[in-house]
Order: structure tokens, then C-alpha cells, then sequence
């Protein structure tokens, strides 16, 4: 067996908070601003990818139990089909997880440690992951049930000192050009809301397969939360100026000052980002390191961890010469890959499957 570990319902929807929300609070408030303006908090709302993609990764589990739903197109369309769309989603999941060690590698380089080299900050980042991620699902998700007390803790110690000079007057009027500003908006959040298609690759390891459903509304309606509170605190305290800044939930940070005593409080930010990425790259990292032993048929997964890790590491450098570009790239062509991939696919996965069910029933 690739991977004998197990984990709970409620782990599965920790994995999947940390695997969407840490980057989405990182840029996307200035990315919604320049679609849906004061209306930015309301665009999590009408990000309805994650809702699609926890319903196809929960129907297409029951359907085919123990089972992804890479492997679940083996079932439905042949081997050979099945081997190219597994080979396909290995690969995407690579791909997209270089985005997001590139964007990890670009914060923390450009905010905290300038004078480093890009190079070093991804691949200590990755040769950690890879040793998480070599212990099993079942580490990747002890480490999620450590980490998200301590991502909320720090972000309401951000959130909770700006409350007084928070401006109501920043968020009128609400919906003042229609819901079209902020259904715009919420265009460029389906790329991490989708991300929750992950739920599919990690069902078959859930030892209380009742309750995954709830589990990940639950989770699901948690992101939201969180994105609407940080869209909206970064809204009323900075107001027309939140789609110039490239990190505009860290301006919140650096914005605190109890008493002169109590300030600089970035590392705060840092400390939430980088506890948050650290699983998030770990659950893409698990699922790209799964698939690909899926894949090649292999009896165990860790062989590859590390091999795969250096590819990642490529990958990261290679997605992108600068971080302008891949900002337009997340914005333009990732956007609409991923929803092909992580949406689409799944889907007519899904429509296969219930047609050739009918058929069955029917002969």
C-alpha cells in the first residue's frame, strides 16, 4: 500500500482551510480591490468553486470509495485514459505548487530578508516540507491540528488593535455600481477556493467518512469568514489605497501601535504566513508526491519525496523571471487552468460516471 496513514474528518478540514487561506489573505485584497473596489469584502461570498469542487470530490468518493479522483477515471474510462489524466493532474499539482513556494519565496525574501537569495529561502522551504511530507498524511495533518490555534491567535491580535480607527465610511456605498464589482471580484478567488478539490486525493485516508461532508462546509464557510474579516479590515483602514500595495493585509501589521509600546508588529504577519504556507505547501507537496507514485505504480511513496522535492525546486525559479509576472500569470492563464483542472475534469469525471451508472442499471 502507497500510504497505510490515516486521518479524521476534522483534520481533513484543517488541511483544507490551510491549503486555501494563507496566501489568499496575502494578496488577495489587492487583487479583488482592482475588480470590486469597496465591495472587495463581499467577493468571498460568491467564490462558489469551493463549494462545486467539496460537492464533486464527495460525490465522486462515494461512487468510487477509496479512490482520488485521478484514479477514479481509470475506473471510468480505461487504463490508458486514466494513466494520461493521473499523469496530467501530478504534473498540474507540481506546477501549481511552484506558484505557491515561488509566492512564499517572494514575501518572505522582499518583506523579511531582503539580502538573501531567492534560491535559499525556497529550498530550505522545500527540504523541510519534504521531510514533513516523507512521515506520511498523517504528519502533514498533526502538523495542521498544531498550526491553525496558532494562525488564529495571530490573526486576531492583528486584526483586534486596528478595530478603533477602522473607517465604515471606506466600505460606501455597498454595492453602489450593482453585485457586478464584486462578482468580478470574485473571479480571481476561485483559483483558491477550487484548491479544495485536494479534499478528493485525501478522502481515502479518512478513518470517519460520515461526518467529511460537514467537515469541509464547515471548512469551507471558515475561509470565508476569513477572507471577508481580512478583505474588510484591510478596506476600512486603508481605503482607496489598498489596490496599490502588493501585500496589503502586512500594511495592517506595520500599522499597529499600542502606546508606542506595543508596534512592529509584521513579525506577526510573518509568523501567521509562515506557519500557514508551511502546511499548505506540505498538503500540495503530499498530494503531487502521491499522485505521482500513483502514477508510476509504486509500492511506497518516500522514495520520490526528495527527488521530486529538487523538481520543485526547479520549478519554482522556472514558473516565472520575476514576481510582476507571475502575479499576471495567476491572474490571466493560471485562473483558467486551474479551473479546467480542478473543476472541469472532476466534473465530467462525475457526468461520466452517473451516465455509465445509468447505463448499467438500465442493461
Amino acid at each position: 500500500m502507497i500510504e497505510p496513514g490515516k486521518i479524521s474528518a476534522t483534520q481533513l478540514g484543517k488541511l483544507i482551510f490551510l491549503a486555501i487561506t494563507p496566501t489568499a489573505i496575502l494578496t488577495a485584497p489587492g487583487i479583488t480591490y482592482r475588480l470590486a473596489k469597496q465591495d472587495l469584502w463581499i467577493s468571498p461570498v460568491w467564490a462558489f468553486s469551493g463549494w462545486i469542487a467539496a460537492f464533486l470530490a464527495i460525490r465522486l468518493h462515494r461512487m468510487y470509495p477509496g479512490l482520488n479522483a485521478a484514479q477514479a477515471g481509470e475506473r471510468i474510462f480505461g487504463r490508458l485514459p486514466g494513466k494520461i489524466l493521473l499523469g496530467v493532474y501530478w504534473i498540474y499539482f507540481l506546477y501549481i505548487n511552484g506558484f505557491i513556494v515561488r509566492e512564499y519565496g517572494e514575501f518572505v525574501a522582499g518583506a523579511l530578508l531582503p539580502n538573501t537569495p531567492l534560491l535559499v529561502v525556497v529550498g530550505s522551504m522545500v527540504f523541510v516540507c519534504a521531510v514533513a511530507v516523507r512521515g506520511g498524511v498523517e504528519n502533514v495533518a498533526r502538523f495542521a491540528d498544531l498550526m491553525l490555534p496558532a494562525f488564529f491567535v495571530l490573526f486576531v491580535l492583528i486584526i483586534g488593535p486596528i478595530i478603533p480607527d477602522l473607517s465604515l465610511e471606506n466600505m460606501i456605498p455597498v454595492m453602489g455600481e450593482g453585485i457586478l464589482p464584486s462578482l468580478e471580484g470574485s473571479l480571481a478567488l476561485q483559483i483558491w477556493f477550487s484548491e479544495t478539490i485536494l479534499a478528493s486525493f485525501l478522502l481515502p485516508f479518512v478513518t470517519d467518512q460520515n461526518r467529511a461532508a460537514k467537515s469541509l462546509t464547515i471548512s469551507l464557510a471558515a475561509v470565508v469568514l476569513t477572507l471577508v474579516v481580512s478583505n474588510l479590515a484591510t478596506l476600512l483602514l486603508l481605503g482607496n489605497l489598498t489596490g496599490t500595495y502588493t501585500y496589503p493585509f502586512l500594511i495592517l501589521a506595520r500599522y499597529i501601535n499600542l502606546a508606542n509600546f506595543f508596534t512592529h508588529l509584521e513579525s506577526l504577519f510573518m509568523a501567521i504566513w509562515v506557519l500557514g504556507a508551511f502546511v499548505k505547501i506540505c498538503v500540495f507537496y503530499y498530494v503531487t508526491v502521491l499522485t505521482a507514485a500513483q502514477w508510476m505504480n509504486l509500492s511506497d511513496f518516500r522514495p520520490i519525496v526528495f527527488p521530486l522535492g529538487l523538481l520543485l525546486t526547479v520549478f519554482t525559479i522556472w514558473i516565472a523571471p520575476n514576481y510582476q509576472q507571475m502575479i499576471h500569470a495567476l491572474a490571466t492563464f493560471v485562473i483558467f487552468a486551474t479551473m479546467t483542472i480542478f473543476l472541469i475534469v472532476p466534473g465530467l469525471l462525475l457526468a461520466a460516471a452517473w451516465v455509465k451508472e445509468k447505463l448499467r442499471t438500465a442493461s
